[in-house]
């Protein structure tokens, strides 16, 4: 059979332009100038890079739509498909919307792939979207290089309750909803060095929907949420720093880990992506002495289908870790803190 994570140079979110790259690119464009300030009813644009945007249909409902594809993270092509699908939608659930219906992007090597391979890719897609309750209406295929599928994903949420990523307070507490480390289980995974229960419970992660972002939603002590992708823990926090103009202080002892998943970064089983993130995003962070590589690397590991970042009211903290545990979030876990500062992360060991 044909192993999908050797047709493609990348593999899932660690597909990513890095941050500083794409930035550069999109410096001086209508994007880089915002592109809302001409349309009331887009309730979130780029400027904060959000999970989603947001457009108000009325007082009570507000269309969600992302999109979001990759190459394969893995070589079963049900579990790819089940797995790009995840990832995509997630972006509705972190936004507090609820999924409708799906447009599925494909681009498929027909040359090197056999149309049963493909078809596997589709059905773990469906299989991901009528989990989440959503059809899969359409969508568009090319020939391509490389092996690539994901969704355009569309939601709607009441425009009272949809979570920002810029919405953080001072003295919020942070959780993060599922263990770090899927780009080193796929690092080991391409060099046949990923044991039978790391496998397993990447594909337990990655596929696992994040539908406590409903809930999430209509609760006014959570006061913003994002998911944490291809950027990495450390990305996707100064972000929410960013938009929040606060720091981000995390305990590297408190963070979810993945089984296995500190043992092979020790071993140096890391993405490109890893280094590229900690490039665009090191200098405003702070590490605490004597961090260690392979710490620095679970840090800025590429998430594909990564766990909801929430921030909530530090009363309020037992409640939301619930929410997530009656959901299956079992990993579910307090990381740190917001408080008043510069916009930047902080790590302490």
């Amino acid at each position: 059979m044909t192993r999908l994570t050797h047709l493609s140079h990348g593999g899932g979110c660690g597909c990513k332009i890095a941050p500083a790259v794409l930035e550069k690119i999109l410096a001086d464009t209508p994007f880089a100038k915002g592109l809302s300030s001409g349309f009331p009813d887009l309730l979130v644009g780029i400027e904060s890079s959000d999970d989603a945007a947001v457009w108000r249909l009325n007082d009570h409902q507000a269309i969600v739509a992302t999109t979001d594809f990759f190459m394969p993270i893995v070589d079963d092509p049900y579990e790819f498909g089940r797995i790009a699908a995840t990832n995509a939608i997630s972006d509705v659930y972190a936004m507090g919307g609820r999924p409708l219906f799906a447009l599925a992007l494909v681009g498929m090597p027909v040359d090197k792939l056999p149309a049963e391979t493909i078809r596997a890719i589709l059905a773990g897609g469906e299989a991901a979207a009528r989990a989440a309750g959503m059809p899969i209406a359409g969508g568009h295929s090319i020939d391509s290089q490389e092996p690539i599928y994901g969704l355009v994903a569309i939601g709607v949420v009441d425009p009272a309750r949809i979570k920002k990523n810029n919405g953080g307070r001072a003295g919020d507490t942070l959780i993060l909803g599922k263990g770090l480390g899927v780009g080193i289980h796929s690092a080991a995974l391409k060099k046949d060095a990923l044991p039978e229960a790391g496998y397993r419970a990447m594909i337990d992660s990655t596929t696992r929907l994040n539908t406590p972002g409903i809930e999430l939603g209509g609760l006014d002590a959570v006061h913003a949420m994002t998911d944490v992708t291809g950027f990495g823990l450390l990305g996707h926090c100064l972000e929410l720093a960013r938009g929040s103009g606060l720091t981000a202080r995390l305990e590297f002892s408190h963070l979810p880990v993945l089984p296995d998943a500190a043992e092979l970064a020790r071993a140096g089983f890391v993405t490109g992506a890893s280094g590229r993130n900690w490039q665009s995003h090191g200098g405003d962070v702070a590490l605490f002495d004597g961090c260690a590589d392979w710490q620095r690397a679970l840090l800025t590991d590429p998430q594909t289908s990564g766990g909801l970042l929430v921030t909530c009211a530090a009363d309020a903290t037992e409640m939301v870790l619930e929410l997530f545990r009656r959901h299956g979030f079992e990993q579910a876990a307090v990381i740190g803190y917001l408080e008043s500062g510069p916009a930047r992360v902080t790590v302490a060991a």
